[in-house]
């Protein structure tokens, strides 16, 4: 039996709830009649509600528009009915971007170099002006020093031309999605915005504001890796630069009573998780979804419970979750060449190809990364919805929630995963070159619903979801006891109550024994 391990937790501690708001039914009101019923009682303390509760055009609403709540969807008095269930919010601020269709960008097109926000958003050519050459389009090319250090998340330069009045076009910094039809003339898209302006900072303050009055407690900073550009300097996570804007924000939040989660993906061989979480912020356990799945495909918990024991060894505070509006990722766990040495990954490179090959066998698609000749360079993540992903095995599928209920750190729930949602191929399909997320986002009834809560799996689920959430026992301390390989034994300890999870990883079989003071109650799952 190892030692008992302490583990400080932060005020909110309970489940939390990850949907859009019109991700059941047809709105937030449909999700909050579906909270308010008998099987939902106690199943969640937070939810994380995706922004197209603000008003957005493009890539499910991290395009934001503005932060003014999307009144087709969501209503003042539907944050007072989640409210009225002590169900504390979790938003997103898009700190690198905003939507062509923001009022700040529709400013500077009309106005042009008269627009007060003419220095809002990064001109490509004024930025790169100096170091590199224009081609025949007019788009400054970097010089290979600088065009090397850039990281891209799409093929090609990360650039959108636009339109002024005059009929000039200019490039902008465009690093992620972007729609342009230029038959109709229209275009989309997510543009940089430049952190060195002052308005930026007041408008970030201003959103901040905002976010508070509608009960945001936890504030998801999205993208905020690719905030702070440099000559010279890569485009995600350059340092000092990042650690600024990252303080400068976390000063306004504290201001307001925000807690703060930086939503950032890298290599676990890089640290970069261990020095954000080093810096006192939440971060995300983008690792938990793979080795989940490499736990019940490989019948062995050694990665995982040694990453649990690391988790709280060097006390991170983490938010963890199985699937999510994005994908599962893979390139979070690989080792990474690091200041001349090597830095292994949670996994080894043949296991994530193999948890990357089970899950595109059972019909996941992949996302990768390019380079700025528009190569792939890397696998990122594979969609899939978890349940799929699992081969669509309910006992596999219970325990995987099990374990990442007992894991430290706050469970963050993706609704379609409660209802056991399988893989969208017609979603995926109709969305086009960009629809591998919509595989794991379909839409469900408030009637599928209705259906899904006689599902024998979704209702044992939402049971181990009341465990963790009602249980003061995952306040205390967590043990680790001596098992086989292919076992999982872990114990939260709270004064005179307990939970413990036993699973058996060949037959992925578990139990959960609750005991207050002696009266112990066991839940059986075979």
């Amino acid at each position: 039996m190892q030692n008992i391990k302490n583990v400080n937790h932060e005020l909110f501690n309970g489940v939390m709830l990850n949907a859009y708001p019109d991700s059941i039914g047809d709105n937030l009101g449909d999700i909050i009649k579906m909270l308010s019923l008998p099987e939902f009682k106690n199943a969640f303390s937070l939810f994380y509600i995706l922004p197209t509760c603000f008003n957005s055009d493009l890539d499910r609403g991290f395009s934001i528009i503005d932060y003014n709540l999307n009144e087709d969807l969501v209503s003042e008095s539907d944050l007072v009915a989640l409210d009225a269930l002590n169900i504390k919010l979790k938003f997103d601020i898009v700190l690198n971007h905003l939507s062509v269709a923001s009022p700040q960008f529709k400013d500077l097109l009309a106005k042009g170099q008269n627009s007060k926000y003419k220095d809002f958003f990064i001109n490509w050519n004024t930025f790169w002006d100096g170091h590199g050459s224009k081609n025949e389009e007019g788009i400054v090319i970097p010089k290979k020093y600088f065009l090397e250090k850039l990281f891209m998340r799409k093929a090609g330069l990360p650039i959108l031309n636009v339109r002024f009045p005059d009929g000039e076009e200019q490039p902008y910094w465009n690093t992620f999605y972007q729609e342009v039809d230029l038959e109709k003339g229209s275009y989309l898209g997510q543009m940089d915005v430049n952190a060195n302006s002052p308005l930026v900072w007041e408008f970030y303050e201003d959103t901040l504001s905002k976010l508070k009055s509608y009960g945001c407690k936890i504030l998801r900073l999205d993208a905020f890796a690719y905030l702070h550009k440099e000559i010279g300097q890569s485009n995600f996570f350059n340092e000092p630069g990042t650690w600024d804007y990252l303080e400068r924000i976390k000063a306004i939040a504290d201001e307001k009573g925000l807690q703060l989660l930086p939503e950032i993906h890298a290599e676990y061989g890089s640290a970069l998780h261990e020095k954000v979480a080093d810096r006192g912020f939440k971060i995300y356990d983008f690792f938990l979804p793979g080795l989940v799945i490499h736990t019940l495909e490989s019948k062995s918990s050694t990665a995982l419970l040694q990453w649990a024991q690391e988790i709280i060894a060097k006390d991170h505070k983490v938010v963890n979750m199985l699937g999510c509006h994005d994908g599962i990722p893979v390139l979070d766990l690989k080792g990474k060449n690091f200041n001349g040495n090597y830095n292994p990954g949670l996994l080894s490179d043949k296991e994530i190809e193999h948890v990357m090959d089970v899950v595109l066998q059972r019909g996941g698609r992949v996302k990768n990364l390019y380079g700025p000749d528009g190569k792939k360079i890397s696998y990122y993540q594979v969609n899939a919805t978890f349940y799929s992903a699992l081969g669509e095995n309910d006992q596999k599928f219970l325990l995987a929630r099990a374990i990442q209920l007992f894991m430290p750190g706050i469970p963050q729930v993706w609704y379609l995963d409660i209802f056991a949602g399988k893989n969208d191929y017609k979603a995926a399909d109709a969305a086009g070159k960009a629809g591998h997320k919509e595989i794991n986002r379909t839409n469900l009834s408030y009637k599928t619903v209705e259906d899904r809560l006689k599902n024998p799996v979704v209702l044992k689920q939402l049971d181990l979801i009341k465990v963790r959430n009602t249980s003061s026992a995952f306040y205390g301390n967590l043990k680790f006891n001596n098992h086989s390989e292919s076992e999982i034994d872990m114990v939260w300890i709270n004064g005179k109550e307990s939970l413990q999870l036993q699973a058996n990883l060949k037959t992925f079989g578990f139990t959960i024994t609750h005991d207050i003071g002696g009266d112990i109650n066991t839940l059986s799952f075979n």
